[in-house]
Parts: structure tokens; sequence; C-alpha cells
């Protein structure tokens, strides 16, 4: 994905995350002027190295010092695993859908089935603009994910949102659904699943956005 890196930290003593937690990284200025940022883990809990992938943006105060100043060996100020909500623990069947980035989490989920060899409980469906716009889009493809892009014909898919009739065959009693992307895409998704049939309390939402 353009404009975009995945950083892998080595964190002294940390606690094995759960899929679906984060991190906050914190920046300090020489004057003491302090910015930080929350980023989902990308990475299943096994791995040795914490995972997170951060979307440049122009104006970020942390994301353009990520992506352009930080280099290996650098040392930055973490904190977490955070979260208890947004959370997949292994065991349970669950209907995943992301927008844009807000794949990550996905990402660690489906990292963490993979890891114990529980593939068949996770489902999934993203949407993203283009392509090449998509986090992890080999990665998702290749674990069966449904792609919805939103600018462009996917497939025999032609361009558009997610619909109801992608989400119809993904869906099956007894699965939580984890759906993380824009205010925007969250609120419509989570809509759209309700409209399903899936009970709200069943409908676990992350929401994410330009921090002010």
């Amino acid at each position: 994905m353009p404009r975009a890196v995945e950083l892998r930290l080595d964190v002294a003593d940390r606690v094995q995350h759960l899929a679906g937690q984060h991190y906050v990284v914190r920046l300090t200025a020489e004057d003491g002027y302090t910015a930080q940022r929350s980023y989902s883990v990308a990475s299943a809990p096994g791995n040795p190295l914490v995972e997170l992938f951060v979307e440049r943006l122009d104006d970020g105060e942390v994301s353009t010092f990520l992506a352009d100043v930080v280099e290996p060996g650098d040392r930055l100020e973490v904190r977490g695993p955070i979260g208890g909500w947004f959370v997949w623990d292994g065991e349970r069947p669950a209907l995943l859908v992301g927008g844009g980035t807000g794949v990550v989490p996905l990402v660690a989920m489906l990292r963490t089935a993979r890891e114990l060899g529980r593939g068949d409980l996770l489902r999934a469906a993203v949407s993203t603009r283009t392509l090449a716009e998509l986090p992890y889009a080999d990665e998702l493809l290749e674990a069966g994910a449904l792609v919805g892009t939103t600018r462009e014909p996917h497939g025999v898919r032609p361009a558009g949102r997610l619909t109801a009739a992608d989400l119809v065959p993904l869906w099956e009693p007894g699965q939580t659904a984890y759906v993380c992307g824009s205010a925007g895409f969250a609120e419509a998704a989570s809509q759209l699943l309700v409209e399903l049939g899936i009970p709200a309390t069943d409908v676990r939402v992350e929401r994410f956005g330009a921090s002010g």
C-alpha cells in the first residue's frame, strides 16, 4: 500500500497481546511537546515481534515521523497492549468486516487463526477504494476474504460498497461480528449486519478517524 509502513517492534518484557488489541506510540520533542497515536497490532500473539501498520498522513504528527524518520534500531516509547472488547479469543466463530486500514486488527485475527490451525472459524469481507490501497491485500485474498472495491471492479464484482448480498453467504448462527473502519463505514456496516438478523449484542465495532 502506498504511503504506509509496517513497523516490527521488539518490546522488552511485553505482555502477549490478543488479536484486536492496539498499542499507543508516544513521541516527545526536545522542548517537551508530546504527541501520541494508537495503532492496531497486525501480528499474531505468537509472533516475537509486535507489528504495527502505519498509514502516512500528510498532516499526521506521529505517522510522518514513523514513516519518514524512524530507522531500524531506533527506540520508541510504546504502551500496550490495550483493549478488551474488540478482541477475538481464538475459539469462537466470527465474521470480520473491515474498511480501509480498519482491516489491520482483522489481519491479526486471521493470522491467529492460522497459527492455531482454526482458519475455519473466521470469514471476512473487506472494503477498499482500490486493491492497491488495501493493506495486506495478498494475505487477505489468500485467506479467502471477500474484497469489495468502491472505485474499480474486482474480478466479476463491479465497483461498489459491500452489500447485504455480499455478507449473507458469510454469515452463520453463533458468529460474533467484528467491524472496523472509519466512523461512516463502521456505522453503515454494523447497521447492515443488524438488518441481516445478527443481534446487536453480537456486533463489536472499532471506529477510527483523524485525531484533533
